[in-house]
């Protein structure tokens, strides 16, 4: 893991907002993508000289003040706030909210009678590690295919990122990548023994297609958005999702997979009315 993520997150922030966001010209010569150190600095009322420091880790800790004049400057979405006050209050790298907790295993009753009430939409309950705790049979006929289901404890991101199958299944299988290490990087990350373990399999397992994304994604995964997926039975599909967060002491979320346009809304109809063995088999 980067050990200066708060310095990662303004990088990226940086790069992805333009100068037309904020009001400036975008000027001759501009040699890379997005706002330069000079125009957040003028934007967010500091030195120059501070904003190098913070992006490259040797300030972690800037006052509440600095952190909204910041957040005010590169536009940030109120999760994308909330993420850097969390950078700010864990700069420990021992930091971990968690404690020893164990990844949860367990559904609650309630949560399993809401999975059931999703069909026969695509919905999948994971835990922190990213293992698959529930599932509707909509989410096993989209994914079943793959493989991903064959595993005795199934894991989203070990097969996202290890299993070739994966890359077969998603066209856009880079960004699906980036939110699954995103995802497991938004929490204690390695200070937590469990998401540690995992981190070190797919960094032999995944490689680079890991590590380098452990040093360049912030841990912020899209909360909502559009993918493609090519399924072998139905063809090109284009979903929609939402992840849904369950509350704390859960430490699950829920995602939720939906049509993103009629034609795939007509496909799906047809895909869910056929024997799910069929499709299995």
């Amino acid at each position: 893991m980067s050990d200066n993520e708060l310095g990662l997150f303004l990088r990226t922030r940086r790069a992805a907002i333009t100068p037309a966001q904020v009001g400036l010209p975008a000027g001759p010569r501009r040699r890379a993508p997005g706002l330069r150190r000079s125009e957040v600095a003028a934007l967010a009322g500091v030195s120059v000289e501070y904003v190098i420091r913070l992006e490259q880790g040797r300030d972690r800790r800037p006052s509440p003040q600095v952190l909204s004049a910041l957040a005010g400057a590169l536009r940030l979405s109120a999760g994308e706030r909330a993420y850097l006050l969390r950078l700010t209050k864990a700069a420990d790298p021992g930091h971990n909210c968690l404690g020893r907790t164990r990844p949860a295993r367990t559904v609650r009753p309630t949560v399993r009678a809401l999975i059931d009430r999703l069909e026969p939409s695509s919905a999948v309950l994971l835990n922190r590690l990213g293992d698959i705790l529930a599932h509707t049979s909509g989410y096993e006929r989209l994914m079943g295919p793959f493989g991903l289901l064959e595993a005795a404890h199934p894991n989203l991101p070990r097969f996202i990122l290890s299993d070739e199958r994966a890359r077969d299944a998603f066209p856009d299988w880079e960004r699906i990548a980036d939110d699954e290490v995103a995802a497991l990087k938004q929490g204690p990350f390695r200070a937590d023994p469990h998401i540690a373990a995992l981190a070190t399999e797919l960094s032999v397992t995944a490689g680079e297609a890991f590590t380098r994304r452990v040093e360049t994604v912030p841990g912020l995964p899209r909360s909502n958005g559009v993918f493609s997926m090519a399924h072998p039975e139905a063809g090109l599909l284009r979903l929609a999702f939402e992840v849904l967060e369950l509350p704390d002491d859960d430490d699950q979320r829920l995602i939720v997979h939906l049509p993103a346009d009629a034609a795939t809304g007509a496909v799906l109809d047809r895909l869910h009315s056929e024997p799910l063995r069929l499709l299995a088999g």
